[in-house]
């Protein structure tokens, strides 16, 4: 096999990844992936439809995005056990974007939210394509729990429409939610608040039992037999009815809908939010597996072919779940292979099974959405935030309320500014350590954290742990200005320049002025330890030139060495007695 061919093989399974695992697919590994197939297909049915419920769409929706994108995730994705199809935040912002581009339950509703999977997967497959996957890192983690558990509140709250057999009406800020549920509070149908808090029960009981037991199932089997033999329907309890059966048919999105202006905007924060769901599961479980690596760009490939081609046969946005991979690992799927037989099963499910269904209450769809989203709220990382850091806690904490009372969008693109505000600002603002010697050492440690350092009185040794930019160029002149002003005796400045990772044109400019101003005074200003890429700038700046290169020292203790044997008068040696602190 010629070297050329080689690359191309190994080329075409970089964007294929079942062609790394199909062909030395073990016989041992069968008896996993279809156990795993089975659970994570009987787990899926139900939670489909409850999710789509959320979405605003009939429940045969959530069927329908449960079967081809998990297929063409299976071959083009890099984790073996991501369980891809309906998720409940997902669900929540589709129904926040498309419930003011048309009614709920309208055939334009339902166009919406196929064409909302339809550039979805177009935005998360040109990323990986144009391997831009790390803008997903806009979303820290503080934004995204923020976001998260306002989601849950939103959602769990929501279903009280469902769980009480009341009209309330749908809100996606929880204040409306919390007045339109006290509304009609006094409405409560007392037959489908049972049957909903019974659903609970059952299903929280039995994952207490054993966490692969599908309580969900259980819950939809009890809950509609109980409706059935006891004639419930007939007292008032909501039944989802006839579901269309049969496999989704191919049709192309309705691009005569127009209103891309709102459509684009919401199908791009939809395919960010999802891959960061789908990736830090998918992360989660390849640190337990370790027998492959995910790979960003090549997930945002398959997740987003799997929403584009999702879309061709009737599937609203889908990615990677968090229950559901976590049920897969659990019961041992090896491969992909068990995604395509939980996909089967819900195939077999839409061509022979959708009349059992029919006697299904909404209660019981409430009553697994709400246990599936309790997992969502995470007030655990919250506290250890408020603990570590206030300032991240603040953006957390604001992220979670702009999202909770004002909208899903516009919360999570707050806390991205949030978070783009706060880096600026510590970036605008570095750490400037007074660096002194370890007595007896050639090591040198930050004055206000070390006892017994050795330091001198004409010589300020400087550390500045951030890279020098137009941002942060002004708060460093000024440091050093105070510093020269507070202290007339210093007559040299050596800044240790190892932490600086980047010098950009505006800091080099800087730098030209407080070498200006330190002259003036008669202050000798010396760089160390500076990296090849800083030394890059310095020269293209002619900043070496003008510093000089006698001033330029590969290590700091070679420059204090310089200083101290060429002053004209001995520096005054001064040793600090101070406390260490943490």
């Amino acid at each position: 096999m010629g070297a050329a061919t080689f690359e191309a093989i190994m080329s075409i399974k970089h964007y294929f990844p079942i062609l790394q695992w199909l062909p030395s697919y073990k016989k041992a590994q069968l008896s996993g992936d279809l156990f795993a197939g089975a659970t994570v297909g009987i787990m899926l049915i139900p939670q489909g439809m409850a999710y789509a419920l959320i979405a605003g769409l009939p429940p045969v929706y959530g069927l329908y995005a449960s079967i081809v994108p998990q297929v063409i995730y299976a071959i083009l994705g890099t984790s073996r056990q991501l369980a891809v199809g309906p998720v409940a935040m997902d669900s929540l912002l589709v129904a926040a974007g498309v419930s003011v581009l048309a009614t709920e339950g309208t055939d334009t509703y339902i166009a919406f939210a196929i064409l909302l999977a339809f550039f979805m997967g177009a935005f998360q497959f040109l990323l990986g394509i144009f391997r831009l996957g790390f803008i997903t890192n806009l979303l820290s983690k503080p934004v995204i729990s923020g976001f998260t558990s306002a989601a849950a509140l939103i959602i769990g709250f929501n279903q009280l429409k469902y769980l009480l057999g009341t009209d309330i009406v749908k809100s996606n800020r929880f204040y409306e939610v919390i007045i339109n549920a006290l509304d009609k509070i006094d409405e409560t149908h007392l037959f489908t608040l049972l049957i909903g808090v019974g659903g609970i029960v059952v299903i929280k009981s039995l994952k207490r039992i054993h966490k692969n037991v599908p309580g969900a199932l259980i819950a939809v089997v009890l809950g509609t037999f109980v409706v059935y033999f006891l004639s419930l329907e007939e007292a008032g309890v909501s039944i989802l009815q006839t579901i269309p059966d049969g496999l989704p048919a191919f049709t192309i999105p309705d691009f005569s809908l127009g209103r891309f202006g709102e459509v684009l905007p919401l199908a791009f924060t939809i395919s960010v939010v999802a891959f960061m769901e789908a990736f830090s599961v998918a992360k989660a479980v390849e640190a337990k597996k370790r027998d492959y690596k995910v790979i960003p760009n090549q997930e945002l490939i398959g997740l987003g072919a799997a929403n584009l081609i999702g879309s061709l046969f009737q599937s609203y946005p889908v990615t990677g779940g968090f229950s559901r991979t976590a049920v897969n690992q659990q019961a041992g799927a090896n491969t992909p292979l068990a995604a395509i037989i939980s996909a089967a099963l819900v195939a077999l499910t839409l061509i022979f099974l959708t009349p059992l269904f029919y006697y299904l209450p909404h209660a019981i769809l409430a009553a697994i959405i709400m246990v599936a989203v309790s997992n969502l709220f995470d007030w655990g990382y919250a506290k250890k935030l408020w603990h570590d850091s206030k300032k991240e806690f603040l953006v957390l904490l604001f992220t979670f309320l702009v999202t909770l009372n004002i909208g899903m969008v516009i919360g999570i693109v707050t806390g991205i500014i949030l978070s783009i505000l706060l880096f600026l600002y510590r970036s605008a603002y570095p750490h400037i350590a007074r660096l002194g010697r370890i007595k007896g050492h050639h090591e040198f440690r930050n004055i206000t954290r070390f006892h017994d350092l050795e330091t001198w009185e004409e010589l300020a040794i400087l550390r500045i742990d951030a890279p020098l930019s137009f941002i942060n160029i002004q708060e460093i002149r000024e440091y050093i200005q105070h510093l020269i002003s507070a202290d007339s005796k210093i007559r040299e400045i050596i800044i240790d320049a190892g932490p600086v990772s980047h010098l950009d044109a505006t800091a080099a400019d800087g730098l030209h002025d407080i070498l200006d101003e330190l002259n003036q005074k008669g202050v000798r200003l010396v760089l160390c330890d500076i990296i090849g890429p800083v030394r890059d700038t310095m020269k293209q700046t002619g900043l070496t030139k003008v510093i000089g290169k006698k001033n330029l020292f590969l290590s700091l203790s070679e420059a204090v060495e310089n200083a101290l044997t060429n002053a004209k008068d001995p520096y005054k040696k001064v040793t600090l007695q101070t406390n260490i602190k943490t």
